[in-house]
């Protein structure tokens, strides 16, 4: 069980989304606004885990406030939906939706370890070399 005061976050790329949980009737707010008022696939995306959630364990009575950060649109959209399915898996301490989570998409529930590769030091770019001249 959660309580209410913890927040629980998704990451993608450099996007964060923090999300809350308060009894009700399993609506998503996000970033102040109910998510059906998002584009299709921005809406679908944030029900995709409650929808399996209800499937496997049934009817949901939570609320969720969620608040993102930095990045872009995409990658702020999937670190909520990253954010809602730890919550539910936290909040059901089930482990048959875990599996179900995991075998469905893993993105889900474990986030993107991709990150930007360094500069080399001397060289333009991080992939980039210098290119050789022969006269």
């Amino acid at each position: 069980m959660i309580p209410n005061n913890e927040i629980i976050s998704g990451k993608r790329k450099t996007a964060v989304a923090k999300l809350r949980i308060k009894d009700g009737t399993g609506k998503i707010f996000y970033n102040g606004l109910s998510h059906t008022e998002l584009n299709l696939f921005h809406k679908l995306a944030l029900s995709e885990p409650v929808r399996i959630h209800e499937q496997v364990l049934g009817e949901l009575k939570n609320d969720f406030y969620i608040t993102t950060m930095s990045g872009g649109r995409e990658g702020q959209i999937q670190a909520a939906r990253l954010a809602i399915a730890k919550a539910l898996v936290k909040l059901s301490g089930s482990d048959v939706l875990k599996k179900y989570y995991l075998s469905y998409d893993r993105n889900m529930l474990v986030q993107d370890s991709r990150r930007k590769e360094a500069r080399k030091p001397g060289d333009s770019k991080a992939r980039a070399k210098r290119q050789k001249s022969y006269r």
